[in-house]
C-alpha cells in the first residue's frame, strides 16, 4: 500500500514561496491601484483571464474534460472556447461588456460557454442551475441579460419568461423547442477564426455571480478580471512552491485528474476547480448527479488524483472504498469547501486512503473563492481549521464590534482584504456599503478566531443563513416566502445540524387557528418559488408566537435552543 508523498515542512513551504515571488517575473509583488485604493498585488498580472486560453494550449494533446461519452482535449476547448466568441459576436452582436447569462448544469459546453463569453469581451453571469424560473426570472431582471445560454431542463424554465423579458435563449445542449438558437450553431459559424482581437480593462467586469445572503433575495457579486487574475496567481503560487520542493516536478503527478462533483456555477467550482484545471492540464471528470458509487467507479477508471467538493461527498466516497474494500490508490488530495469537515471524517480518510493528504479552504463569492488554505501536514495537525491565508497578496483581520482588532485567540468578525475582492453587489449600494470598507476591507459576516501562527478558525456567523451541503440559504428569503401562504402567521428558519449535509433546513411556524395544513401541503406551495435545497426539510408548529428579542426581531437563540436542545414549541 502506497504512503503519502512527503511534504516539506510549514517553513519550508514560506521560504520557497518566497524563492518564486523573488525569482519569478509573473509573481512579483508591488504597489498596485485597485478602485483607487494602494493596495499589494501582482505587479506583472496578465490583464485579463483570456491568458487561461493561452496557458491551456500548452496542455493542447491532453484530455480536458469527460462527461459521460464525451472526451475532450483541451485543444478542442480552446477551440471549441474560441468559436463560441465568434459566434456570439457575429451572430447575436455581443460587444465588450455585454452580460450573458449561463444557465446550465455541469457539462463541456458550460466551460466552452464561460470561456467563450469572456474571449468575447462579455460578462459571464452564471445561474444556479437548480434555480425555479421564478429565481432565475429575478436574477435576469436584475443583471438584465437579454442572451441567455441554456441546458435543457432551465431552458424550459425561462421559457415562459422570452417575451416578458425580451430573452434570446441558446439552447446549450441536445434539441430544445422554442429556443432562438443553438450552441451547436455559434461554433460552427465561429470555428476556424482567430480569437477576436480587442482589449480588455483589468478592472471591467468579468462575471457577475448571484450568491445567497442575509438580505432575502440574491445578491449579484460583480467580479473583475483583476481580481480573478490575482485569485488565479495566488492559488498557482503555492503550487509552484510545492514544484520547487518536488525537485521541479508537479506535486501531484504529471497527470493530473479531478473528479468535478461541485457545481461550476458556484466559485469553488468555476475557480478552484475549473480555472485552476486550465491552468494545471488537469482532466476534469464530471458527475451528471452526485452518486458515492458513481463516484468510486469514476475515480478508479478515469485514475483521478484529485477530489474537491463538500465534506458530505468526501465522506460518502470514503464509506463506499470501505465497502468494497478498495483504496483508490490513484487518489493524493481530498479537497473540501464550503463547509467545515469533522475531524472524525479526516481521521477515517486517513485511515482508508493513506496514500493520499486531505485538505479545506476558506473563501467567498465575493472576494473570487480567495482566502485561506489549509493542507498537507498543516491539516492532519489543526482540521478544524481553515487555514492560514493564500500568499502574497490576501491579509486577515478578526475584527470587534468596536472596529478594533481582537487578540490572538479571541473571537470577531472575519474581514478579508486583496486585489481579488469584488466590485460592488449590483444594484445594491447600501448592501455594498454594509460590507465593503473604504479601503476595501470585506466583512465576511462570518465569526472567527486567528491563533499565533495566523491559522483561522471559523467558530459561527453573524449572517441569518443556513449552509445546507454546501449551498447557501437565506433564512429570510425562505421565510418571505412562506410568509406568502394565507394561512402562515408567523415562519421562521434555523439550521438543524446534519452528520451528512452539515446543515439541513428547519421551519418554526405559526398557523392560523383552524388551518388544515400539511408539510405537503407547504412543499407544493413553495416549490414554485424556491429551488429545492432552499425548502425546508422540517417543520415545528408552534403553539404560540415566536420568541421575539427587544427589537421585535424573532429571537433565534432562543428558537434554535427550544426546538433543538429541549423540543418544546411554546
Amino acid at each position: 500500500m502506497a504512503d503519502r508523498k512527503s511534504a516539506p515542512p510549514r517553513e519550508t513551504r514560506e521560504k520557497l514561496v518566497m524563492a518564486v515571488l523573488e525569482n519569478e517575473p509573473t509573481f512579483a509583488i508591488g504597489e498596485i491601484e485597485n478602485f483607487g485604493i494602494k493596495q499589494r498585488g501582482y505587479v506583472n498580472a496578465p490583464p485579463d483571464l483570456r491568458f487561461l486560453l493561452m496557458m491551456a494550449m500548452e496542455h493542447a494533446d491532453k484530455t480536458a474534460v469527460v462527461f459521460d461519452d464525451q472526451r475532450w482535449t483541451y485543444g478542442e476547448l480552446v477551440a471549441k472556447s474560441v468559436a463560441v466568441a465568434n459566434g456570439l459576436i457575429e451572430r447575436h452582436g455581443v460587444t465588450p461588456g455585454t452580460r450573458i447569462a449561463l444557465a446550465m448544469r455541469n457539462s463541456p459546453e458550460w466551460m466552452a460557454s464561460f470561456m467563450g463569453i469572456i474571449a468575447a469581451g462579455g460578462v459571464v453571469v452564471p445561474l444556479n442551475g437548480w434555480w425555479t424560473s421564478e429565481e432565475m426570472g429575478f436574477g435576469l431582471k436584475d443583471c438584465q441579460a437579454k442572451l441567455v445560454i441554456a441546458g435543457y431542463r432551465q431552458a424550459e424554465r425561462l421559457m415562459p419568461l422570452v417575451d416578458e423579458l425580451g430573452l434570446t435563449i441558446i439552447s446549450g445542449r441536445g434539441d430544445v423547442p422554442g429556443v432562438a438558437d443553438t450552441l451547436k450553431s455559434v461554433i460552427e459559424t465561429g470555428a476556424g477564426k482567430p480569437p477576436p482581437d480587442l482589449q480588455i480593462d483589468p478592472d471591467s467586469d468579468f462575471a457577475i455571480f448571484y450568491t445567497s445572503g442575509s438580505t432575502g433575495a440574491p445578491k449579484g457579486a460583480v467580479l473583475t478580471h483583476r481580481g480573478v487574475v490575482t485569485t488565479v496567481l495566488s492559488f498557482t503560487l503555492i503550487g509552484a512552491a510545492l514544484k520547487l520542493a518536488n525537485g521541479g516536478e508537479d506535486f501531484f503527478g504529471s497527470d493530473p485528474a479531478v473528479l468535478v462533483a461541485v457545481p461550476l456555477f458556484h466559485c469553488t467550482g468555476s475557480h478552484a476547480v475549473f480555472m485552476m484545471s486550465l491552468m494545471a492540464g488537469r482532466k476534469m471528470v464530471l458527475m451528471r448527479k452526485w452518486d458515492a458509487g458513481d463516484a468510486v467507479d469514476l475515480i478508479e477508471a478515469e485514475k483521478i488524483t484529485n477530489v474537491v467538493g463538500v465534506p458530505t461527498m468526501s465522506h460518502e466516497i470514503t464509506m463506499e472504498a470501505d465497502r468494497r474494500g478498495t483504496h483508490l490508490d490513484t487518489l493524493m488530495d481530498m479537497g473540501s469547501g464550503g463547509a467545515k469537515r469533522p475531524a472524525a471524517h479526516v481521521e477515517r480518510l486517513n485511515q482508508t486512503f493513506p496514500q493520499a493528504w486531505s485538505s479545506s479552504g476558506y473563501g467567498l463569492t465575493e472576494t473570487n473563492a480567495l482566502g485561506t488554505y489549509n493542507g498537507l501536514d498543516d491539516y492532519q495537525a489543526n482540521p478544524g481549521s481553515c487555514g492560514r491565508a493564500v500568499p502574497a497578496v490576501t491579509d486577515l483581520r478578526i475584527v470587534q464590534s468596536d472596529g478594533s482588532d481582537a487578540a490572538t485567540g479571541d473571537p470577531g468578525e472575519v474581514w478579508i482584504r486583496s486585489p481579488a475582492v469584488f466590485r460592488e453587489y449590483l444594484n445594491q449600494p447600501e448592501a455594498t456599503a454594509d460590507v465593503l470598507t473604504k479601503d476595501r476591507w470585506f466583512k465576511t459576516g462570518d465569526v472567527g478566531t486567528l491563533d499565533e501562527l495566523g491559522f483561522l478558525t471559523i467558530v459561527d456567523r453573524l449572517k441569518d443563513m443556513v449552509i445546507r451541503g454546501g449551498e447557501n440559504v437565506s433564512c429570510l428569503e425562505v421565510e418571505g416566502a412562506m410568509a406568502k401562504h394565507e394561512d402562515i402567521l408567523e415562519a421562521a428558519i434555523i439550521g438543524i445540524p446534519d452528520e451528512r449535509l452539515g446543515e439541513r433546513v428547519g421551519a418554526a411556524i405559526l398557523v392560523r387557528e383552524g388551518a388544515d395544513l400539511s408539510d405537503d401541503d407547504i412543499e407544493a406551495f413553495l416549490k414554485p418559488h424556491l429551488a429545492s435545497f432552499k425548502r425546508p426539510d422540517h417543520y415545528w408548529r408552534m403553539k404560540a408566537p415566536l420568541p421575539r428579542g427587544g427589537t421585535g426581531k424573532v429571537d433565534k437563540p432562543t428558537l434554535r435552543k427550544m426546538l433543538l436542545q429541549t423540543g418544546e414549541t411554546v
